[in-house]
């Protein structure tokens, strides 16, 4: 593609030049100041317009090299600012039909749909050898995840997700810290959320709605098993339901993990257990929800050694408000994290408290920061931003210049998320009345990317696919 690229670019350079002789006139005078030709703008295609859709897409837009040509959303109502936005933008309700149509004038592709059409969307893209930026996270399950990593290696795409803290000057700063010493040898991390703010822990409920008609039910269900459409769970809501979301490890695990993952090199999970929450129906009895992710829990993970650590690392996460106890090094009226959010990386030496993004970043106790700051100077951000960088990126060609978030980065992350997920649905999991994997340590074989100790949960690894909705790949 970038080879095509070229040669169109090498045409209409040629072109140009028989038309003016002997005369040459640089393209700033003919265009104006900061003028970008046409044929040096990105044709992006973007999957989801409205929501974060909608933000994405404008991001993109503001960077001055790209041009949003195609729009695809399967409600009308969600599109509607974005259609407004990019009058010229020819619009599609099914991505398939653009994509077969339109491939030829497609550059790049940006996917802002829920979790669970992140990876069909993506490999199709792909598989065309566009450039993709996908929301976070990722995929849907943690064979997705995998498919997507090895997918864009062999491509030779440029691939980033939207986890835009990466491209921040938070996690540098810890990074460099780190690699200073300050803190000596990283053994455990704690991050925790707020999160779920929408309704979890509950059964599917029993009235259905009739369908907007704005709305293509079936193309938004997509991969997710065939049901009728309910109130409230769209344009929102899906986040706390397991066929389509991957509730708050995937909102916000993406933006907190992304620290230890970036700074401590961590890959692929050795092993995984999970306690959640508990929620009473029925006269407080106990409510067995599979079909929703649980209102809250705790989720330990095992990483092996890397080349930044000197032994396994621990990381604790947990979300639904629970949160670790505060260090001793911490004041008492001194917020931990953000309030809500926060990450802390406990060393052999020391320990760094961060928020959302690991922004605000602060040795323990807090005083510390003040004696090193001058000598451990930030690194700064990128300048084009997390949007701008992508398509900058796209732009210069495969391997030409870095990303924060590429999929050989962030596919390990989301299946950290994503096992964890396992973990937590293994512990939630009733047989014959009891929940055997409440209080079990989850062994995984990465290379058979399967759980050796408790095989019932396998079955969320990959799931079974609707007729026509399944991802057609081999790894």
């Amino acid at each position: 593609m970038e080879e095509n690229k070229n040669s169109r670019r090498e045409f209409i350079k040629g072109a140009a030049l028989a038309a003016a002789g002997f005369m040459i006139v640089p393209r700033h005078v003919l265009g104006g100041a900061g003028f970008i030709a046409p044929s040096d703008k990105l044709v992006i295609a973007g999957i989801g317009a409205g929501g974060k859709g909608q933000s994405d897409i404008a991001n993109f837009y503001k960077s001055g090299k790209a041009e949003i040509a195609y729009l695809c959303d399967v409600d009308d109502r969600r599109a509607a600012t974005s259609v407004k936005n990019f009058p010229k933008a020819k619009y599609y309700k099914d991505y398939r039909e653009m994509l077969d149509k339109e491939h030829k004038h497609i550059d790049a592709v940006s996917i802002s749909t829920p979790d669970h059409n992140h990876a069909i969307q993506s490999v199709a893209a792909i598989q065309l050898d566009k450039h993709v930026y996908v929301q976070k996270p990722l995929a849907h399950d943690v064979w997705e995840a995998r498919v997507l990593t090895d997918l864009a290696k062999k491509h030779k795409v440029v691939t980033q997700m939207g986890n835009q803290g990466s491209s921040n000057d938070g996690p540098r700063e810890i990074k460099e810290w780190v690699e200073a010493g300050l803190i000596g040898d990283v053994h455990t991390v704690y991050c925790w959320t707020d999160r779920p703010v929408w309704p979890s822990g509950i059964a599917w409920p029993k009235e259905t709605a009739p369908v907007p008609k704005e709305l293509d039910w079936d193309l938004w269900l997509g991969t997710a098993p065939r049901k009728d459409y309910i109130e409230k769970l769209v344009p929102f809501n899906w986040r706390g339901w397991w066929d389509y979301g991957t509730g708050a490890l995937g909102d916000m695990g993406c933006h907190l993990l992304e620290v230890p993952f970036s700074v401590l090199g961590l890959q692929y999970v050795q092993d995984v257990q999970a306690t959640v929450g508990t929620v009473y129906v029925d006269e407080f009895k106990r409510g067995y929800n599979p079909e929703s992710c649980p209102p809250s829990s705790h989720v330990t993970m095992t990483f092996p050694k890397t080349p930044k650590t000197t032994g396994p690392v621990t990381l604790h996460w947990m979300d639904g408000g629970i949160q670790p106890t505060r260090p001793d090094e911490l004041g008492p009226n001194e917020i931990f994290g953000d309030g809500g959010n926060g990450i802390l990386l406990i060393g052999s030496k020391g320990k760094i408290l961060a928020d959302t993004y690991g922004e605000n970043a602060r040795l323990l106790p807090t005083s510390r920061k003040e004696q090193v700051e001058q000598k451990y100077d930030r690194v700064p951000g990128k300048s084009e931003g997390h949007y701008g960088q992508w398509v900058e990126a796209c732009l210069a060609g495969y391997g030409n210049k870095e990303v924060s978030a590429p999929f050989e980065i962030s596919g390990p992350l989301t299946e950290a998320l994503l096992m964890a997920n396992l973990a937590i649905r293994g512990a939630d999991l009733r047989i014959d009345g009891n929940y055997p994997g409440r209080n079990l340590k989850l062994l995984w074989d990465n290379n058979q990317m399967k759980v050796t100790n408790f095989d019932v949960v396998n079955q969320f690894v990959k799931r079974e696919y609707p007729q026509g909705w399944d991802v057609k790949y081999s790894l």
